[in-house]
């Protein structure tokens, strides 16, 4: 099994920037990559970001290309995404995942964006 933590969600202003970070606990040895999701109030939820452990691929949905990165740390099992320029419409909750045999969740941290 793996568990997921979120953090470092928060209320920032349109133009500001805030750092996700998603600590794994458990059977690490079986995750292969870990991503991000976000869903907004009454939307389903979307890709975000997702990066393979290795660090060597990473891939972005068009809508944060050039504004959020991902990255991760193996040695604290974390994975963060650093979100720059924020937009009102990034405003969501923003949820890990890890892929693995089975895929893995954690309980999602709110993201809020003022204009």
């Amino acid at each position: 099994q793996v568990q997921l933590v979120e953090s470092g969600g928060g209320l920032v202003q349109a133009g500001g920037s805030l750092r996700l970070s998603c600590a794994a606990s458990g059977r690490t040895v079986s995750v292969y990559a870990m991503g991000w999701f976000r869903q907004a109030p009454g939307k389903e939820r979307e890709f975000v970001a997702t990066i393979n452990w290795s660090g060597a691929y990473t891939i972005y949905a068009d809508s944060v290309k050039g504004r959020f990165t991902i990255s991760r740390d193996n040695a604290k099992n974390t994975v963060y995404l650093q979100m720059n320029n924020l937009k009102p419409e990034d405003t969501a909750v923003y949820y890990c995942n890890a892929y693995a045999y089975s895929n893995y969740w954690g309980q999602g941290t709110q993201v809020t964006v003022s204009s």
